[in-house]
């Protein structure tokens, strides 16, 4: 517990916002516990509103400029190694936040170079020169949520659109074949097993490598959030994770609880150790 209090003063203290509280995920006690967070960068109100997401929308928040020194000093004082930065939605900028996430990379490595860093980031409205922005900023890892299969997606997230999202996924692909890309897709909305089959397909085409499945869970019984038609059972998220395996993703974290940022420091090292063993395979 007192690591929990401690890491929730330095964030008030800093004006910081974490996506573990804001979306009121269920891992922030085991996380925080390990002293682990996902920082959120660009305030806390979103330009989107989302039918599956708990983070406050509308008026978005003036700009912080501390806040990527901020971030990189929290990450400093907890000795983290691995740091996941996310946002909300901004579309009322005209980069979409992309120069905030960079600017944040860049802070970050300056006090502690050897940190790992994965973003989850918003589309950015597939804009190609933001796009740029942050691919030229060289994360370890770069994650935009897909969310839901293609069905389903105008009904979750009425502000995105689903071949959006997986032209984003290429695009990063494409830019900078050095990171890896990452998503993740909520179950238990609506969707068929064929339809997630289908989906985590369409991922793999897109360039898509770390992948995590977790199950869908109402933030609250507000008319904006969507209900939970079913729940899937341990043995339908193991087949998931097998197919995804089967499917050539270098790892896939797949279960109940699952989030996209749940121990994502594993994702990566799992990705590595692929990397690696197929650099001595050789071609």
């Amino acid at each position: 517990m007192d690591k929990i209090r401690d890491m929730k003063g330095l964030f008030r203290g800093s004006r910081l916002h974490t996506v573990c509280e804001s979306a009121h995920c269920p891992n922030m006690g085991t996380c925080w516990k390990e002293g682990v967070a996902t920082f959120m960068i660009l305030g806390g109100t979103c330009t989107r509103a989302c039918r599956f997401c708990s983070v406050p929308a509308g008026r978005p928040d003036l700009i912080d400029l501390e806040e990527p020194r901020n971030v990189a000093l929290a990450v400093k004082e907890l000795g983290l190694r691995y740091v996941v930065v996310t946002s909300v939605a901004r579309d009322d900028i005209e980069d979409e936040g992309a120069s905030a996430f960079a600017n944040t990379i860049a802070a970050i490595r300056q006090e502690t170079p050897e940190v790992k860093i994965e973003v989850l980031i918003p589309d950015f409205s597939a804009k190609d020169g933001s796009l740029k922005i942050l691919s030229e900023a060289s994360p370890e890892v770069i994650s935009h949520n897909i969310e839901t299969v293609r069905r389903l997606a105008p009904y979750v997230r009425p502000q995105a659109m689903h071949e959006r999202s997986l032209k984003v996924l290429r695009r990063f692909r494409e830019l900078n074949p050095h990171t890896f890309v990452k998503s993740s897709l909520m179950v238990g909305i609506g969707e068929t097993d064929e339809e997630i089959i289908e989906l985590m397909a369409e991922l793999r085409e897109a360039g898509c490598q770390i992948l995590t499945i977790g199950q869908y869970l109402a933030p609250t019984r507000a008319k904006r959030h969507l209900p939970v038609v079913r729940f899937v059972s341990p043995e339908g998220f193991e087949n998931y994770r097998q197919k995804g395996m089967e499917m050539g993703f270098v790892y896939v974290e797949s279960g109940p609880l699952v989030r996209s940022s749940f121990i994502a420091e594993k994702g990566y090292q799992k990705a590595m150790e692929a990397l690696t063993v197929a650099r001595k395979m050789g071609p």
